[in-house]
């Protein structure tokens, strides 16, 4: 929801409950921060040195955002004109930001990490151009896209509708581009030109919108459930980890080869509730996780692409009609069915994605 609160469609106070409200009766809250996993002696430790045994461990320790990894950031947020929808404590100088914008480069990045909610980065661009076009300052802005990656999207079909957009409102898109300094009191922006090491470029900026770079969450760095890079190992099929069989990822934290959204979380879960009680019960898993995820690449204040797709980064789609066109159904989806299906359905336990939806109207077609 913080892409629309960064645009002003949404307030923050809507995006947030109260964490008693959302655990399930029944449920212990230990209040503590885990600081090491020992999957060998199947138990984690806490902050004051806790120590909880277990019979099945579920990590879902989400990512972690990492501002200061960009040299003049987060000390930079105290200035105007720059924002970040990724972050509480930001995202409403994004929206500020887009009120105070008179002319000039307004500036949108995206890291050379791994990202949740890939999209976001763009989406907050193009309800840029929307709002500078409704109080007429469009003329005036020059829109920059500054992206580490070498493509606009991962999946060809929404690529392709992207890049349309793109050129039908004159935006500039600056690829294997890696924002690495902001100088917020000279309003300046330092990109690194990732295809020539060592050469930057000083863009001056009226705007700027920050996407951070991100990593796992300490705790899992050195780990002996993680990888190399330090996501949670698991099997991209069952989401049971690969050395440790009573020990299971879901969502952000894991090296499952997808994009890491909430949609994909959705798929994930109703995977691993039936992973999980198989094993429980002695027996194999045999329900996969396909990859499925969804980003609804919301391109104006009523429309928006649905982006679904797999593994393969091959579309997945739920509804029989191309979904790359932008709707306003899309759109309103987004913004008003998700949230009460993420409150309701998802932290619920009974939103596992929308495959028995796309199943039924697929037969209903045949």
């Amino acid at each position: 929801m913080w892409t629309l609160v960064g645009a002003g469609a949404k307030q923050l106070a809507t995006s947030a409950k109260a964490t008693t409200l959302v655990i399930p009766s029944g449920v212990k809250w230990i209040q503590s921060r885990v600081q090491k996993l020992d999957p060998d002696e199947n138990c984690v430790y806490l902050e004051n040195n806790q120590k909880i045994s277990y019979k099945y461990l579920i990590i879902a320790l989400g990512l972690q955002l990492h501002y200061e990894k960009i040299k003049g950031l987060p000390e930079g947020f105290k200035y105007p004109k720059i924002g970040s929808n990724y972050s509480i404590h930001t995202v409403e100088k994004t929206w500020k930001a887009l009120q105070d914008f008179e002319e000039g480069n307004a500036i949108f990045t995206f890291p050379n990490t791994p990202v949740k909610c890939a999209g976001a980065p763009q989406k907050i661009m193009y309800l840029s151009d929307a709002y500078f076009r409704k109080t007429g300052k469009r003329p005036k802005a020059d829109i920059t896209f500054n992206t580490a990656l070498g493509v606009i999207f991962g999946v060809q079909k929404y690529a392709d509708a992207l890049l349309e957009i793109i050129k039908s409102r004159n935006i500039t898109v600056n690829y294997r581009h890696n924002l690495v300094e902001v100088r917020a009191d000279k309003q300046e922006a330092v990109f690194e030109n990732l295809d020539k090491p060592g050469v930057t470029e000083v863009y001056q900026y009226g705007m700027l919108h920050v996407t951070p770079p991100m990593g796992p969450p300490d705790v899992l760095l050195n780990s002996p459930v993680s990888d190399a890079a330090g996501w949670v190992d698991v099997d991209k099929e069952t989401l049971q980890h690969k050395k440790y069989p009573n020990v299971f990822g879901i969502g952000d934290c894991t090296n499952l080869p997808t994009s890491k959204t909430a949609a994909a979380i959705a798929g994930q879960s109703g995977v691993l509730d039936k992973t999980i009680s198989s094993i429980m019960k002695g027996k194999t898993p045999t329900k996969k996780y396909d990859g499925y995820t969804s980003c609804p690449l919301v391109t104006n204040y009523n429309r928006a692409i649905l982006a679904e797709f797999d593994y393969n980064a091959q579309p997945l789609e739920t509804f029989p009609i191309d979904q790359s066109k932008e709707r306003l159904t899309s759109f309103h989806m987004k913004a008003n069915m998700m949230p009460p299906l993420y409150w309701h359905g998802l932290l619920k336990g009974f939103w596992g994605g929308p495959a028995p939806i796309r199943k039924l109207l697929h037969l209903g077609l045949k």
